[in-house]
């Protein structure tokens, strides 16, 4: 038997807000730097690679296969199967649970888990009407029948087609549902600014004492490759729970409660960690960061609260590594919205919630705030989507290893009404 599953090495980009730095650079230029760099710096040999997955939510036309592409134009030999897997911002958490789940079973030994996403170069679709009279034109044979094409072509279908992010089921964006939360919730302004203010503490000191550097290789810009980013652009220092006090809702102009500064921001960027089997790490002499000890996927009907899905995933993965919440030195909460932050932490506390929605008897547990997020998390750092499982799986493990944790918790939530939890161990 394999034993179990070390987290040996993380390594990604700095994130960057979309349309800034990264504008020019797609998620496999990106992916490709993250995973080259985790080759690199954990001196692993690219033959022992049995696979490669990653996460990416809005694939390119031209690389929809971002694992596969990442491969080949990383470090690797061209015989290592990659794949690419989509569950919405549980993406590469999902990609991090195939490669530990191949080595579960014996298939391989050795794996990469990561993702990447580049909101700066999403498709932009044309119209119906324009997609219909390209295709009439592609197959005509004279110059007259591909201008014939057009003659139906009216001024509206010269609009493109852009893509939103929202939710096909219900048509409410992440926003939009994340505002309906807060609402039903009883979740205040001020609790979502102090969850965005401590995000932005957190990972500034995480930044400034080295802690978010470990996890970072410099991405050199084309062309001229005159600019190396070399950390996250997002993280805000010198914000105050007065400078975020005094941002509008976005949402709901009148009545809202959630604005940009309480909500991740738009990002490009990547990550990827290294798996191995705990027999073959103690083979080639690697200290793991940690180990999986469980995980668990868990949904909800989108059109009640979206974004709650890891208030049912969580204890399905404690139960699972038979642990409680009190048992977690650490916590990682993606942080996509505040709202969405307190709404989960509100329902792990609640013996209502537990009764109603998770036929228990008593509430999950209690979260501990100073064990939450000690190094920031979405709100600050940013949200590539494909990408933030991975960064934050890297992140936990270092910050375990740092502190000499015994175990830690993610938790991400997803579109679609998802929500992922995994358990590390040292």
């Amino acid at each position: 038997m394999p034993g179990r599953v070390a987290l040996v090495a993380s390594c990604r980009t700095p994130f960057a807000k979309s349309g800034e730095v990264y504008k020019d650079l797609t998620a496999l230029d990106l992916a490709k730097v993250a995973v080259q760099g985790l080759i690199e710096r954990s001196e692993i040999d690219p033959k022992l690679v049995g696979t490669l997955v990653m996460g990416q939510v809005v694939p390119s036309i031209k690389a929809p296969n971002l694992g596969r592409e990442t491969g080949l134009g990383a470090l690797l030999p061209k015989g290592v199967p990659a794949h690419t897997i989509n569950r919405a911002c549980a993406s590469s958490n999902q990609a991090v649970a195939d490669v530990a789940s191949a080595i579960l079973m014996g298939h391989i030994d050795v794996g990469i888990a990561g993702g990447a996403e580049s909101l700066s170069s999403v498709p932009i679709l044309h119209s119906k009407g324009m997609a219909n009279a390209l295709v009439a034109a592609s197959k005509a044979r004279s110059v007259g029948g591909r201008l014939g094409a057009f003659s139906r072509v009216r001024f509206k279908d010269f609009i493109p087609d852009a893509p939103a992010i929202a939710e096909p089921s219900t048509g409410l964006s992440m926003g939009q549902s994340a505002e309906q939360m807060a609402k039903d919730n009883g979740i205040s302004r001020a609790e979502q600014d102090e969850i965005a203010f401590r995000s932005h503490q957190n990972a500034a000191r995480a930044r400034d004492d080295g802690r978010l550097g470990r996890e970072i290789a410099p991405v050199h810009v084309p062309p001229k490759y005159a600019t190396t980013v070399t950390t996250d652009g997002l993280i805000r220092a010198d914000t105050s729970m007065e400078a975020l006090s005094k941002l509008k809702p976005v949402f709901d102009r009148r009545f809202g409660s959630v604005t940009a500064g309480n909500s991740s921001p738009l990002t490009d960027g990547a990550a990827a960690v290294l798996l191995m089997s705990e027999d073959r790490a103690k083979s080639l002499g690697y200290t793991p960061l940690a180990y999986v000890k469980s995980w668990a996927v868990a949904a909800v009907d989108p059109a009640w609260q979206l974004l709650m899905g890891p208030a049912l995933a969580i204890p399905l993965a404690l139960d699972r590594a038979g642990l409680s919440l009190a048992d977690m030195d650490l916590i990682e909460m993606h942080e996509a919205f505040g709202a969405q932050v307190a709404s989960n932490i509100q329902a792990l506390e609640s013996d209502t919630f537990a009764k109603e929605r998770l036929g228990r008897s008593a509430r999950v547990g209690a979260v501990d705030r100073a064990r939450l997020n000690v190094c920031g998390s979405s709100i600050a750092i940013g949200h590539p989507f494909g990408a933030t499982g991975a960064r934050i799986t890297g992140t936990l493990g270092h910050e375990m290893t740092r502190r000499n944790a015994k175990f830690g918790l993610i938790s991400v939530c997803a579109q679609g009404g998802m929500g992922f939890a995994m358990i590390l161990e040292r």
